[in-house]
This record gives structure tokens, sequence and C-alpha cells, in this order.
């Protein structure tokens, strides 16, 4: 099962040199936005854009995973659909060829013609790419491949992306916009049930060389199966929540003096009821940040304690990987409406977001959204302190829906 996370690892990395290279020329760059079709757009935002580095990278991960694992490619969902259209109205369906000098001359369709820039790319993407790392050689189960589904977000947080900046600064380590909230996503799970098995995220611009202005990138990964729970990090505790984690008791009546140990980061469309509610609970440590990828990654760092959300607008390729992760590492992601509307003395379990069913009576993009927002955390000991106090000062849940 490595063999698989392994490879998820390398065509993160080279969907990561895909992001990197198409935004090294601004003048390629701004010929590869094409706004999406109704039926593709996020209704969060007035425009929304699939860019030609979304397609790549879609495209490289279906199809590498294709070659080295038959079948597999198949069952690789995501946002995007390989269909482009160039100036000329002609409608192209981009993939990978077999040779380079073949997916360059695909390119050169898209790209108007562009030679320079469409062997770039090729080059780029038919460049083998190889990740290491000892602990993924710890991994000794297997998980069959036909109970495998894989969602795919290529390149989260577009808006940040195609805007570019790179001189955001971070508050408190959390970036609130910016080239660094953008992420890449794979997510695999288990058909059969819809629970999260592994996880990759893949940050493409963590640090830039002010000489050479190249940015260099870093990934992270988790696999949770049949108890085995395995991960590239741990993440760092700080002494607050130390302190907090020591004076957790079944004693509720202590509960205030410890609240505001907790920290959250939120979307900047977050509701009022919600930010004011988490206002109370955390104190001044409610960051805003872009990008559901990036906020989920601010959970699995340890940045912060939870990423809450309450609209309807993430979707099972923007919380696949990170819940994966999160798994790995004792946590997860649950549906927060569910958790606002059960009732805490049945002792029911979470209700974990899963990856398998549609959305009855949906469309669109709309299928797969998480209709009930989302809670990411790491622990579940916090969480459930966390969510007690959070409905004590939270209006109504019909403000949430």
């Amino acid at each position: 099962m490595s063999d698989i996370l392994r490879e998820l690892l390398c065509v993160s990395e080279k969907a990561a040199n895909i992001a990197r290279a198409c935004r090294q020329q601004e003048a390629l760059f701004q010929l590869l936005i094409e706004e999406k079709k109704d039926g593709e757009r996020n209704k969060k935002f007035a425009v929304d854009f699939k860019t030609l580095a979304d397609v790549l990278v879609q495209e490289v991960i279906k199809q590498n995973m294709e070659n080295k694992f038959p079948g597999l490619g198949k069952k690789i969902f995501g946002e995007e659909s390989n269909e482009f259209t160039n100036d000329l109205g002609e409608k192209i369906m981009l993939r990978l060829c077999p040779r380079e000098e073949e997916t360059a001359e695909l390119l050169s369709k898209v790209l108007n013609g562009n030679k320079l820039a469409s062997e770039a790319l090729a080059k780029v993407v038919h460049q083998d790419v190889t990740f290491t790392d000892p602990t993924l050689d710890l991994i000794k189960i297997n998980i069959p491949q036909d109970v495998l589904g894989i969602w795919v977000d290529p390149i989260d947080s577009t808006y940040q992306y195609i805007k570019g900046s790179a001189d955001i600064k971070s508050n408190r380590g959390i970036f609130p916009s910016g080239l660094q909230c953008v992420t890449i996503l794979i997510g695999v799970y288990d058909i059969q049930t819809g629970v999260p098995l592994m996880g990759v995220i893949n940050q493409p611009f963590v640090s830039q060389d002010l000489s050479t202005l190249r940015w260099k990138g870093q990934c992270y990964w988790g696999l949770s199966y049949l108890g085995t729970n395995i991960h590239s990090l741990q993440p760092p505790i700080s002494k607050q929540n130390s302190a907090m984690q020591s004076q957790l008791t079944d004693d509720t009546s202590s509960e205030l003096e410890f609240s505001h140990l907790f920290s959250a980061v939120i979307s900047t469309s977050e509701k009022e009821p919600v930010r004011a509610a988490l206002s109370r609970v955390c104190g001044r440590r409610v960051f805003q940040a872009a990008g559901a990828g990036y906020k989920s990654l601010c959970v699995v760092q340890g940045l912060v304690d939870f990423y809450i959300f309450s609209e309807d607008t993430t979707f099972k390729w923007d919380s696949c990987a990170a819940h994966a992760i999160l798994r790995a590492m004792g946590g997860g992601m649950i549906d927060l409406k569910e958790c606002l509307e059960r009732n805490p003395f049945t002792g029911l379990d979470l209700p974990q977001l899963v990856y398998h069913v549609e959305n009855e009576g949906a469309a669109g993009v709309d299928r797969w959204a998480n209709k009930g927002g989302l809670i990411a955390y790491r622990s579940r000991k916090q969480l459930e302190t966390f969510l007690s106090l959070l409905i004590q000062h939270l209006a109504p849940v019909d403000t949430c829906t």
C-alpha cells in the first residue's frame, strides 16, 4: 500500500512543479484563465476561474496513477473537466500524451500557438519526480485497490493562485491570503463506506528565494486503515494547549476559565453568529484565511485547534485529503450542523464526513457539497469541550444553515 501512497506523493510534487511553472511567467499566466461554465461555478464566488494549471494537474494525477495502477485512474474524481476552449473557439480535450512532443503539440492548441510556453509546460508534465520519506517504509498493510476512490482538488484556492500575492505577512504563522494558501489536495477513500483512508496535501508556495524568485514547497501525508495510523508529522502542541489539556476534567464548571485557550481558523465569508460565538469561546485566537485546503492544513500543522465553516460551499475534493491525515493523527472532520442538532446525552458518535454518497436532489457541483458545514479537529477530547462551549454561545441552529 505504501506504493500507492508513494506514487500519490510523487504526482502531487509533479503537480506542484506545474503550478510553480505556470506562475513563473506572468505573460504565460495571463493566457491560462478561462471562466467556468455555470454548472461548474462555485456559488460562493461571483466569478470563478478554471486555469490550465488546474486541468493539467488533474489530468497528470489521473494518468500517472492509471499507468502505475491500471483501473485506478477511472476512480479519480475532481472539480475540473478537461475540456478547454481557446481564443479561436476550438474545444480541446486536454490529456497527457505518451510523448512530451505530443503533449506540447496539444498544449499549443490551447495556448493559441504559443510554442515556447507549450514546450516548457510539456517538459514539466513529463519530468520524472521522486519522493522519499523513510516513514513510508514502515507501512506494511495492504488495502485492496478495488475499494479505493480518489478525490482531487488540483489547485485549491484558485483565486489566490491567480492573484499571486507573494508578500503577505502571516499572523502567528497563519497566512490570511496569498500564494501560501494554495494547496494541491489528493484524498483516498473507501468507496463502500466513504471513510477517508489516505491523504496528501502539497503546498507548492511555502518560501521564496528572493534572489531567484523561485518557490519551494512542502508536502504532508497521512494514512488511517484498520487501526494503523501513520503520518508525516507530529503537530507541535503549544504550551497553552498543553496547559489546557491538563485542565480537561469532567468538571464542566471550570470550562470558561480555559475556554480562550482554544483557537480556530475561519473563512472571510463566515456568518456573523458563528463569528460572535467563536469570539466568545476563543477570544482573540480566531484567525481568517483563504482556501479550505489551507485552513485544514493549519489544523494538521497544529497552528490552530479547529477549522470551522458553517456554509455549504466546500466539497468532497476540498476535505477528503485533510480528513484522512487528521484521522491518522487521532482527529477528524465532522458535519457542523448535525453536531449542533445532536443530543449530547445520547452518546452518539460524531457525524464524520463521508465521501461516497452524493447529495440527493442536488445538481452540478452541489451534488458533492459538504451541506452541513464542517469542523476539522485533531483531538476528540478538545472537540467535545469546544462544542459544548460553542453551543452555549451560538444562536439557534437555523442561523447556520
